[in-house]
């Protein structure tokens, strides 16, 4: 092999490189693997594809530089053989909270509207089906498919009793108007542990409700409506909009409060008249919590005459997935996925 059908890096110094060179053989592929901070990026990244761009943008002409991205000479003694580079970079997949495999593919865009044709019994269109939709998602966590609860456990101190800061939540601490709404009610010992409490009294401490207490002030009682700790805790903080919340606030709330899937959907994101419509006995949520694999033979079981142009393009976009080794993923699979599943999807779409 000529010394050209190489790219050739004499001397690379950019980020934690030290003086590397090496020959790279074109028209092949090449892998770089290694540990995190070994500098797999800075020769692929911040060494070829910037010197690539960087030679790029000046075959244009000044005017068209000033409105490109300015770009440096890396850090390197020399690189020779050099072709345009088309770069595939490591910024992680987009999307939001409510993003999951199923959306960012599109394959449960399909899946709804397969279920808008033949699902039984028929519910309304596809976006009936969606959970970002407000007329498919469930109301009680507007299609989040969880909620968030306050961590009873982490907030009590049962070893303890309420004079002596049972309470761990910072604002209910000893000596504030927050613990004095308890220990002035006259409903409790405030001497007494949590532990030692009965069954009604812990109820009360933390549900309680509707009861009239009277505070003592200094211009006299103030009559009120007693609230339980948990009650009082989420009307402050969880039912509240965060945005109104300092970050401080937010930051002591956050070691307190806990995810768990809505008891209203089981987690499954969408209303109870979008759940009731089925195909073969399976509604929408059911199906996109099965691994690839499964839910392919699922799809290809559905005979019904309308359904099968539908029915041959999910299959053979399941089958890319399939393909590609991603059999055991689900649809409902949220945004945690490392941005390389979309990029292989895409890449196996295209052969």
């Amino acid at each position: 092999m000529s010394q050209q059908e190489y790219i050739v890096i004499r001397g690379a110094r950019e980020n934690n490189l030290k003086n590397v060179s090496l020959r790279i053989p074109k028209r092949k592929i090449t892998v770089f693997t290694g540990v995190s901070g070994s500098g797999k990026s800075s020769i692929v990244f911040d060494t070829i594809s910037a010197e690539a761009q960087r030679l790029l943008n000046e075959t244009f002409t000044a005017f068209i530089r000033n409105r490109l991205p300015k770009h440096s000479r890396p850090d390197m003694d020399s690189i020779e053989n050099l072709s345009t580079a088309i770069v595939i970079d490591q910024r992680r997949l987009g999307g939001n909270s409510r993003s999951t495999l199923g959306t960012i593919t599109d394959i449960y865009s399909m899946l709804r509207l397969l279920y808008s044709r033949v699902g039984k019994p028929f519910v309304g269109y596809s976006h009936v089906f969606s959970f970002n939709d407000p007329a498919g998602m469930c109301p009680g966590c507007q299609g989040l498919g969880k909620k968030v609860e306050l961590d009873v456990r982490k907030l009590f101190d049962p070893s303890k009793s309420l004079n002596e800061g049972a309470i761990l939540f910072p604002v209910f601490s000893v000596g504030s108007w927050y613990l004095k709404t308890y220990t002035l009610s006259g409903l409790f010992d405030n001497d007494k542990k949590l532990a030692d409490y009965t069954e009604q009294e812990r109820e009360l401490l933390l549900y309680g409700k509707g009861k009239k207490i009277k505070l003592p002030s200094k211009g006299g009682p103030i009559q009120s409506d007693y609230e339980g700790v948990v009650h009082k805790f989420n009307r402050l903080y969880i039912q509240r909009d965060s945005s109104e919340l300092s970050e401080s606030t937010r930051s002591k709330v956050n070691r307190f409060i806990t995810l768990v899937a809505c008891p209203e959907c089981k987690g499954a994101r969408l209303n109870q008249a979008s759940l009731s419509c089925t195909i073969n006995g399976l509604n929408i949520a059911e199906c996109s919590a099965m691994e690839i694999s499964e839910l392919h033979k699922v799809i290809n079981r559905i005979k019904d005459p309308i359904a099968a142009p539908l029915v041959s393009a999910l299959s053979e976009r399941l089958q890319h997935l399939i393909d590609i080794g991603l059999d055991y993923l689900t649809l409902n699979r949220e945004r945690r996925l490392n941005f390389l599943i979309k990029k292989r999807y895409d890449a196996s779409c295209r052969l």
